[in-house]
């Protein structure tokens, strides 16, 4: 099973197009995570432990046989949305994203498609130790425009290199 998490909460954000387009070309069974968590904050972790919603994601992730994350560009970095998810996740015991494949890609409306964005979230899952992909890059600039009506990526480069890559995440899976 795939999981793909998007940075971005909006229904229509070209970010779960991109984890969505992901899934379509890695094939077999997908979900897409849920982002919507408290604010991470340790008093209320004290009184309250770990929310149930932290619990299934981190259990998503340990149960996903890889992961893809797509994060949009918000002031030059990876968004509050999905910084606080990776916070609330590095509470839960077991460590879940330990040597978990991991595809990272971005989509952004800029001319550099989330490259910021991309590279601060890289850097973001470095203390977690999963196996991070290195490439090819995907990161869809432009991105209002880079979807058709259906929701799929327009651009013989974009699913090249997609398509590339979710290639190279079955390879990691497999290995």
């Amino acid at each position: 099973m795939l999981l793909g998490i998007s940075g971005s909460l909006r229904k229509g954000a070209t970010n779960r197009k991109l984890i969505r387009e992901a899934a379509r070309i890695y094939g077999g069974e997908f979900i897409e995570a849920d982002l919507r968590l408290p604010l991470f904050d340790g008093d209320d972790e004290d009184a309250n432990g770990i929310p149930e919603a932290v619990r299934r994601l981190a259990e998503q992730i340990r149960a996903a046989e890889a992961v893809v994350i797509s994060t949009p560009e918000y002031n030059q970095l990876l968004s509050g949305v999905l910084k606080n998810a990776l916070d609330w996740v590095s509470r839960v015991p077991g460590r879940p994203w330990r040597d978990k494949p991991l595809a990272v890609v971005s989509a952004a409306d800029g001319r550099a498609g989330g490259a910021r964005a991309n590279s601060s979230l890289r850097l973001a899952m470095v203390p977690f130790r999963p196996r991070l992909l290195i490439g090819p890059d995907v990161m869809v600039a432009d991105s209002s425009n880079a979807f058709d009506a259906q929701g799929r990526l327009i651009g013989e480069r974009y699913v090249t290199q997609l398509t590339e890559l979710m290639d190279l995440l079955k390879a990691e899976v497999r290995r």
